[in-house]
Order: structure tokens, then C-alpha cells, then sequence
């Protein structure tokens, strides 16, 4: 079946009229094939690198992926490689150029420089391209806003060198779309004739950007009063046919976010659900969750959710697809196009959809193309110098292997660092609070979601700038909140849903961890003036019992303020309560740099003081089968060293192929 995709002159504009009519007509019966190529979070990943570990890591990096890129454009004669967002941030190299040595305005970004080189034909804004603040992503786009509180540059800084798109973002100011809410791009592409002769035209694709209007919790502080969002479903339909009567023959939806089948509404973090059922989208880019779509064995809740066909990738019918994250794989959905002599049509039966990985069936991973790094060698090897900088120094490891069973290694200075920097905080500006207690939260970022390598591991030793990424991995600003008894047990309720219901008559093992609830989110006390259990028998919202502080039962209306960070304070999560509302602290310092002045200060960690502190533990239940979890092997003796005594290792290998190992947790111990 096709579906016809001409348009009339009269609709188009002059330019394109003109454009038309110069070019030389396409014969009816001809084809082509078009292959749609997408990226997304790459997350600063331009060489494959571990800032923290200061070590190559080939199983990250745009680098590698550049390599599927390059074979792509050999398997198919006409490519669009576009980018989902996400893109600026989330490695020591993203930070060093935003805030440490900031590029200068005629200077693209490293990645940048990069994906120029690569022929991107566009790209999209993801969430966390806006954490280092209006003005940045401005200039590093090239963009000139005209938002309140940000200078509006007198000329463009250098840009990516491809068009960046993003519908359903405003200036406040305006109410005109921060970014070119679309773009037509005329394709030159190589087809054929009905007889099989080769005959050049031109496809028009349209790419329409999105983002998660959740950036107006998570990046508040940059954004209120700023920048408005709209949601996806009604920037969609205003922007789409719009694009058609411009003479878009195919349109691409570049929407970082992922999938929800709730209840539709304008803010929703993940609305793509409701895009794909927008008329006129003919290929729809996922992105945020770190997902792999499609993927037949993905047992991801979103990706089994009515219409939505995880081995073909379609949602709604619409081809759809997810390229994971850190250049790990490429998204690829390929058209065959047909022309009528009037114009393109999409042969639907024959659309398919794929993603390719870096990691190649052996276990083995494709070459990294050289001159990517050969392109950044100068910012890259600026930022490994820097990250060696030395603060202090640790007697004993940090690590998240264990942090879902209780070792709080990896947590406990974060939340000693940011408890005392409210302390001096209240005490010098916030006097009325000086009675109340002061608790601090925090979580493991790094627990294995991208692999046995995607873990915090801090060496005893000496303490740099890279350990302290490792230990707090995104550029948050610390805040903090005053909540009473009764929210802050609703904050852990919430946390502990990041277990499974455990039926501990069970005889067969039991997943004790919810894949589908992020390690981010698990935030945890480790203050010995505060205890808990978290009950993992019982069901969601019904777990944290005996929560007491100094020895007594914590009272609904008891007040603290807690230490967090400006993404958990605003909303992040969907954690009860916490809608910006209840700060009361929103400090200009990053969370990493409260740590690391704390580190300076305290110069020497050990185990006794910075890392042994556990606020909760499992309450004790006796379970007729083994409750497991995955982690690396040959790790048992770290857990051991932090005293988690009730620790097995089943197998080195948990039989997924992945790198893992399957470890038991006995509840009743």
C-alpha cells in the first residue's frame, strides 16, 4: 500500500516554485531508496572514554558510531543522519568546555566540530541540553534567543553546521519558538527510472523537533519566567500540515522523549505516544530513556503497550525507533520511495526498521574512525589534565556494585557534603531554621543500566576531579526543601519503588530490583540519626516501616529540611510534594562542587567516617526461594568490605550476555 505525497504548486511557496521548476521532472515509475539515520544521547560521548576511570571504554562514543555511520551510507544510496538531542551533556568533556575553559563564541563545541565532519543534516534539543543555562545553549547553537534575563548576542556564534529544530519551546517573551520549529531540507538523491536508469531528483524530508516539556521542572532555575512549553500533540498538528503545504514529501518527528500511555496531557514527560497519532508523520525518532527500539526482547513497559510493535518498530503504524544511548547503536528506518510523476509516495509494506550496534556479535566492537579524535584532541586531552586534579584522598573504595542491597560507599559523602553545606548555609542566612534537623539525600546515578562497566568505582587512593564526576555524575545545583515527617516518608515510599513486590513464598528466584524505575531516583538517607526499613514483601507505597530519628518514631508533622538537588526539588521524579514549593534553599553551587570543596577540606575519607553509615535496611523476611540481582562478577569481596554480609554470588555468569553476574540477597539475614 502507498500513500500519495504530492503537493500542489499553488501551495507552495514562490522559492520553492521557482526550485521546482528549474529542477528537471522526476519520470513517473522512478525510485528510490531513503534510509533515515539517528543518533541520540550521545551525551557528550565524542571519543570512546571514561573520564572517570581515565580509561578507553570501546563500548561508548561517537567515534564508534560514526563507523555504522559510514557503513550505512554504503548499504543505502541516500542517507538523512539527524540527531535526537541530549547531545551537549553528560561527560567531563561537556562540562570543561561549558563551564571550566567555556568555548569561545567563534569556536563550535567539540562534538560539534565532530558531527559537522559527519554530514548531520539536522538535529533536535533534549532535555539536558539546557542545563548549562539559556545562554550557553545559545551560543553553541548558533541561535539568538530573545528571552528575558539572557543577553541577546549581537551576532551568531559558531554553530553546529546543521539546523537545529524545536516546535514546542517558546520565549515567554515572544511566544515565538525558541528554535526553527521546522525544516525543509531538499535532498538530492539518487534514484531510478522505470527501465532501472539512474536519474537524479530531489526528496524534500521535513524534520520537526520536540522536547520533554519536563525541562520546566528539571532546569527551573534556567527556564521560568523564560521559556513556556507546549505540548507535542498540539504543536504537531499546527506545525505538520504546515510543513505539507510547503512541500514536504517525507516528515521525521525528532522527539526526545519516550512512550506513555496515560492519561494525554500538554506537560507529560513522554508524549510520543500521542504524536505517533498525529496525521502526517511519516517517521517518529524517539529518545531520552535510553532505550533500544525496536527490540523484540525489550521487556520495557513502554514498548508493550497497545499499537506499539516492538519487533517491527511502529507505533501506531508509524515507523519508530530508539538508538539507546552514547553512540552505542544507530537508528536506521528505510523508505522505498516511488514517483508518480507528480510526486513521492512511501511504499509502507516495504518501510523497515532496525538499529545497529556498535558491539558486534562476538562481543568485539567495530573500529573507532581516527579522525574523529584527531578532531578533538586538544579539548579532549585538555579535559584529561584537568580531571587529574587532585583534592584529596580515600582509604577506602566507593562503589554502586551494591548500593541496591545497602552499601552506601559510593553515597555517603555526597550526603555528608551537601547536609553540611546547608548547616553553614542556614546558619549564616536562614537563622528562623536553625532548629530543625538537616538530612541529605542522594542516589546511585551509575547502577549498570548501560552495562557492567556503567558503574561508580572510585579506587582508595587518591581523590581528583574525575573521581568526584564519578561520585556525582550531573551538573544539578543543590537544593534544599522543608518537609514535615509525613512527606518525607511519602519521598521514601516513592524511592523504594525502586524494588519488585517480593512474595516470599515463592520457591523460584525473584527479581529483586525494578528495572523500570531508575537508579537516579533511589534516593537514600546515610545519617545515623535516621533509620528505616523498606518492607519489599508489601506493595508500593506501603514499605518504609519503623522510620525513626535520634531513637523515636518520626512524627507526620515533624520538620526537617532536606539536602537535594534542583532536579528532586522542582519535580524530577514525580516524587509526592516536591513541585518547587517547598524550597527553601537554591544555592548557586553545583552539587559536584559542594562535594569537592567538602572533599578539600576534609582531605583524608575513611571508611568509619565517610563510608559506613546505613540509614535502611531490608526489613527481615524468610523467602522460600532466592531473591537476585545482576551486578559484575567477582565483586562479592567489596560487598563484604562494606559489611553487607548477606550477599551470594549464584553464577559469574547470570546468562543474558550481557557481562553480568547473578547475585542472591537473603532477606531474612
Amino acid at each position: 500500500m502507498t500513500r500519495h505525497l504530492s503537493h500542489l504548486f499553488r501551495l507552495m511557496p514562490l522559492a520553492a516554485v521557482v526550485s521546482a521548476a528549474a529542477a528537471a521532472p522526476v519520470p513517473a515509475g522512478s525510485r528510490a531508496t531513503l534510509a533515515i539515520l539517528e543518533t541520540t544521547d550521545i551525551h557528550a560521548n565524542v571519543v570512546g572514554y571514561d573520564y572517570f576511570k581515565l580509561a578507553a571504554d570501546p563500548s561508548l562514543g561517537l567515534d564508534r558510531t560514526a563507523t555504522l555511520i559510514a557503513q550505512a551510507r554504503r548499504d543505502f544510496p541516500n542517507t538523512v543522519l539527524l540527531d535526537n538531542g541530549d547531545t551537549i551533556q553528560g561527560t567531563a568533556l561537556g562540562d570543561y568546555q561549558a563551564v571550566v575553559a567555556p568555548v569561545a563564541c567563534g569556536e563550535p563545541l567539540g562534538i560539534h566540530k565532530v558531527m559537522k565532519r559527519l554530514g548531520y543534516d539536522g538535529g533536535g534539543v533534549g532535555n539536558h541540553d539546557f542545563n548549562y543555562g539559556l545562554g550557553f545553549l545559545g551560543q553553541v547553537t548558533g541561535s539568538r534567543f530573545d528571552v528575558a534575563g539572557v543577553p541577546r548576542a549581537k551576532k551568531a556564534c559558531a554553530g553546529p553546521g546543521f539546523p537545529i529544530v524545536l516546535a514546542n519551546v517558546v520565549s515567554a517573551r515572544t511566544h515565538k519558538p525558541l528554535f526553527a520549529p521546522y525544516r525543509i531540507i531538499a535532498k538530492r538523491v539518487h534514484a531510478v527510472d522505470a527501465t532501472g536508469k539512474p536519474v537524479e531528483a530531489t526528496v524534500r524530508v521535513g524534520i520537526i523537533g520536540f522536547t520533554t516539556p519536563a525541562i520546566m521542572s528539571w532546569d527551573k532555575r534556567w527556564l521560568e519566567g523564560r521559556v513556556v512549553t507546549r505540548g507535542v500533540v498540539e504543536t504537531a498538528q499546527r506545525y505538520i500540515p504546515e510543513m505539507r503545504r510547503k512541500g514536504a514529501d517525507v516528515i521525521v518527528a525528532i522527539s526526545h522523549g519516550g512512550l506513555d500511555a496515560g492519561p494525554y496531557s500538554p506537560t507529560m514527560e513522554n508524549g510520543n505516544y500521542y504524536l505517533a497519532q498525529v496525521p502526517g508523520i511519516d517517521a517518529l525518532l524517539l529518545g531520552h530513556a535510553h532505550q533500544l527500539f525496536p527490540n523484540p526482547a525489550s521487556t520495557v513497559a513502554q514498548f508493550n503497550l497497545p499499537h506499539v510493535d516492538k519487533a517491527r518498530g511502529t507505533v501506531f503504524g508509524v515507523p519508530t525507533v530508539m538508538a539507546s544511548l552514547w553512540g552505542k547503536n544507530l537508528g536506521v528506518i528505510r523508505f522505498d520511495l516511488r514517483h508518480d510523476g507528480k510526486g513521492w509516495t512511501i511504499a509502507r509494506d516495504q518501510t523497515v526498521v532496525e538499529t545497529r550496534a556498535t558491539q558486534q556479535a562476538d562481543k568485539s566492537y567495530v573500529a573507532a574512525d581516527p579522525a574523529v579524535l584527531d578532531l578533538v584532541r586538544a579539548e579532549h586531552e585538555a579535559t584529561i589534565r584537568y580531571v587529574q586534579t587532585p583534592v584529596g584522598s580515600t582509604d577506602f573504595r566507593m562503589a554502586t556494585y551494591f548500593a541496591d542491597v545497602g552499601d552506601p560507599s559510593a553515597i555517603q559523602a555526597v550526603n555528608a557534603a551537601q547536609a553540611d553545606y546547608v548547616r553553614a548555609y542556614v546558619k549564616a542566612n536562614l537563622p528562623q531554621y536553625a532548629d530543625l534537623p538537616v538530612l541529605s539525600v542522594s542516589a546511585p546515578f551509575k547502577a549498570g543500566v548501560a552495562g557492567p562497566g556503567d558503574y561508580t568505582d572510585v579506587a582508595a587512593g587518591s581523590l581528583a576531579l574525575n573521581n568526584a564526576a564519578d561520585l556525582y555524575l550531573y551538573p544539578n545545583s543543590l537544593y534544599a526543601v522543608k518537609i514535615d515527617g509525613a512527606a518525607l516518608a511519602a519521598w521514601l515510599e516513592k524511592a523504594a519503588q525502586r524494588f519488585n513486590t517480593i512474595d516470599p513464598s515463592r520457591t523460584e528466584p525473584q527479581e529483586l530490583v525494578n528495572g523500570g524505575f531508575p537508579s537516579y531516583n533511589f534516593d537514600m538517607v546515610t545519617d545515623p540519626g535516621l533509620q528505616y526499613e523498606i518492607d519489599v514483601t508489601r506493595p508500593p507505597g506501603q514499605r518504609i516501616r519503623n522510620l525513626t530519628w535520634q531513637g523515636k518514631p518520626v512524627g507526620s508533622s515533624q520538620a526537617f529540611l532536606v539536602a537535594t538537588n534542583n532536579y528532586r526539588a522542582s519535580g524530577g521524579g514525580n516524587f509526592p510534594g516536591l513541585d518547587g514549593s517547598k524550597t527553601v534553599i537554591a544555592a548557586p553551587d553545583t552539587n559536584r562542587d559542594v562535594l569537592i570543596a567538602w572533599i578539600r577540606t576534609h582531605k583524608r575519607l575513611t571508611r568509619a567516617a565517610d563510608g559506613a553509615a546505613r540509614s535502611w535496611r531490608f526489613a527481615p523476611v524468610a523467602t522460600a526461594g532466592p531473591v537476585v540481582f545482576h551486578a559484575p562478577p567477582g565483586k562479592l569481596d567489596l560487598a563484604r568490605a562494606a559489611g553487607i554480609d548477606n550477599v551470594t554470588e549464584l553464577r559469574a555468569d547470570d546468562g543474558q550476555g550481557k557481562g553480568f553476574a547473578l547475585y542472591a540477597v537473603d532477606l531474612s539475614k
